[in-house]
């Protein structure tokens, strides 16, 4: 690691941890990140190997040449806007500690309102069947099956090497025996049956990926993020095939974008599903996730 790079991070040998932490959050600050102080300590932490007690433990010892050149590092990387979970290698969702590669999204908060129409959707009965379209790292199908232990479920993707860390990410949390994943589009390759169907798709016009933050834009998978040009491609993929994939009378939940909630309703609805109330926000208010039933045989 050049001295430069060193100098440009603003950490020097022999700097004790909360200096260094402290000039990462100074310089994070400078160039006008959202969170600083956190991230500098996500990022420290993570670089030295500790937890809160351990920061407070070995605050004022010093650092090695080689500890300030991986930190210098990692504050270059986040300097350059890479997103911290990335950084990390991990993101927490529903309480989950999900392994995440350049290969997935990361995880939002604003999904785990999928998580929650989801849950509050089902009907009491027999365990059900989950598959979860366009899975990236199984965060939602996960999620699930963390609070339904006798569900089983499915996820898809396009991306072998997403199905990978969604695999991964199954097995470390003991979910491997109850989870399957499948390269397809969507649900092209799966039978019917679903008690419940869940999808984070892509969503993004085309034309307004060049414009999104540079954590996403220059971070997230494009495939992941690329609705094509009205943002609306895959809700006509998953409505087209809702109908076949779903039980009689069960349920979709799926992400939506920003004003897209009403016409992805009005999708399923003319798909032939019943679209179940009011899309449900998310913790900011906005329209989030859309709700709808297949009929009843």
């Amino acid at each position: 690691m050049s001295d430069a790079l060193l100098d440009a991070a603003d950490l020097t040998p022999a700097m004790s941890i909360a200096q260094a932490r402290r000039a990462a959050a100074a310089r994070f600050r400078a160039h006008g990140l959202d969170t600083p102080d956190l991230d500098a300590r996500l990022i420290v932490g993570h670089v030295l190997g500790l937890d809160h007690a351990g920061f407070a433990a070995q605050a004022t010892r010093a650092l090695t040449r080689a500890e300030t050149a991986r930190l210098a590092d990692a504050a270059a990387r986040r300097l350059a806007r890479e997103p911290v979970a990335r950084i990390l290698g991990a993101k927490e969702f529903w309480s989950l500690p999900l392994a995440i590669t350049p290969d997935v999204l990361v995880p939002r908060p604003e999904t785990e309102t999928v998580v929650e129409a989801a849950l509050a959707a089902l009907a009491p009965g027999d365990p059900p069947r989950i598959a979860d379209l366009g899975t990236g790292s199984g965060a939602i199908l996960l999620a699930l099956l963390s609070e339904l232990p006798n569900a089983l479920g499915v996820g898809t993707d396009q991306a072998t090497q997403a199905l990978a860390v969604a695999r991964g990410n199954a097995q470390r949390l003991g979910f491997g025996a109850r989870a399957a994943f499948v390269a397809c589009d969507f649900g092209a390759a799966l039978g019917g049956g679903c008690d419940l169907v869940v999808s984070n798709p892509p969503y993004i016009p085309s034309a307004d990926i060049a414009t999104l933050d540079p954590e996403v834009r220059d971070f997230d998978p494009r495939a992941a993020l690329d609705g094509g040009r009205d943002g609306l491609a895959a809700y006509r993929a998953i409505a087209d095939d809702a109908a076949r994939l779903l039980a009689p009378g069960g349920t979709i939940v799926v992400e939506t974008g920003a004003d897209q909630a009403n016409t992805v309703a009005a999708l399923f609805a003319a798909r032939g599903l019943t679209v179940c109330g009011e899309p449900r926000r998310d913790l900011a208010g906005r329209p989030r996730v859309v709700v709808a039933h297949a009929t009843c045989e």
